[in-house]
């Protein structure tokens, strides 16, 4: 499993008193109040989670957001720690891949609930994406629309409904993976990490990617050349019928497995750990499960 992301948190209490207002993150209050319920989320994907299932009752913090980024060297801020300071509800993936926010509640003189995703899903799996883990995620929503009902109790059948809504618009994309399954079950394919794992075991798909490999560039590790080797010759030998590869956490190693995969006229599946910029999680799925359908196709 990939170490734990770790946040600076040296020099952070004083840094607290140096910044402004944060803009991002509505004062705590309740549904009924003006800014809605301040939740902060680890990442934008389940920020989304927590906006769909909340809507305009909720006013929502997502920490790593930006498309461009790698989460696995996030720096925490003094900003964070203000976020946190004001949230009714943190919702982390867990699992190893963004320790530094209970780092930061655990800090805090009245911590907020903290849900976990990774506990949610209980997956039983030593991978912690489990955002690529469909049923995984319309759990967690179930598990964010109680939470959030318990804080406001007034508006609890609105995010149980919330939570049923976007639970039967990701059920449409468990869907369009059941088929894709249907007609390329047993396709050989290859990533760059474990990062789509769930995806591909749902989708039936047979991942050839030595361990070795995607193992070291999760753990951000070196590749040793004879696995390097022997990863470049899936494309060269033609041996898989798609690359699945993080945009987000690239280096020199990935960067020769994309290229041979270019070089072979192998289709390349971009995934990514965060949300493009104007996509919320559904339609961010449902692109990815398309291009995935579309490569294999």
């Amino acid at each position: 499993m990939r170490a734990a992301l770790v946040g600076r948190l040296v020099g952070l209490v004083g840094l607290v008193g140096l910044v402004g207002p944060l803009t991002a993150c509505a004062p705590t209050t309740n549904a009924s109040g003006t800014g809605g319920i301040p939740v902060v989320a680890s990442t934008s994907v389940w920020g989304s989670v927590v906006a769909a299932v909340g809507g305009n009752l909720v006013s929502v913090t997502s920490f790593i957001s930006s498309p461009s980024a790698d989460p696995h060297s996030y720096e925490a801020s003094a900003r964070n720690e203000l976020a946190l300071e004001h949230a009714a509800l943190v919702v982390a993936n867990g699992g190893g891949y963004d320790d530094f926010v209970d780092t930061m509640v655990s800090a805090l003189a009245h911590p907020p609930t903290v849900l976990h995703a990774v506990q949610i899903a209980d997956t039983g799996q030593d991978n912690e994406h489990v955002w690529f883990d469909l049923a995984a995620v319309r759990a967690v929503a179930g598990a964010v629309a109680d939470e959030l009902g318990a804080i406001d109790p007034a508006h609890a059948a609105e995010f149980t409904a919330g939570a049923q809504t976007f639970g039967a618009a990701v059920a449409t994309i468990q869907q369009q993976v059941a088929t894709l399954r249907q007609h390329a079950a047993g396709t050989p394919v290859a990533i760059t990490e474990p990062l789509p794992l769930y995806l591909i075991e749902a989708a039936g798909l047979r991942n050839l990617t030595p361990t070795a490999f995607s193992n070291a560039i999760d753990d951000e590790t070196d590749v040793s050349p004879l696995v390097l080797a022997t990863t470049l010759a899936l494309f060269t030998d033609h041996q898989v019928r798609a690359l699945i590869y993080n945009e987000q956490t690239t280096g020199p190693q990935t960067q020769r497995v994309l290229a041979a995969a270019h070089a072979a006229g192998i289709p390349v599946v971009p995934v990514t750990e965060t949300l493009p910029p104007g996509l919320g999680y559904v339609a961010w799925m449902q692109a990815t499960v398309t291009a995935l359908q579309a490569a294999l196709t």
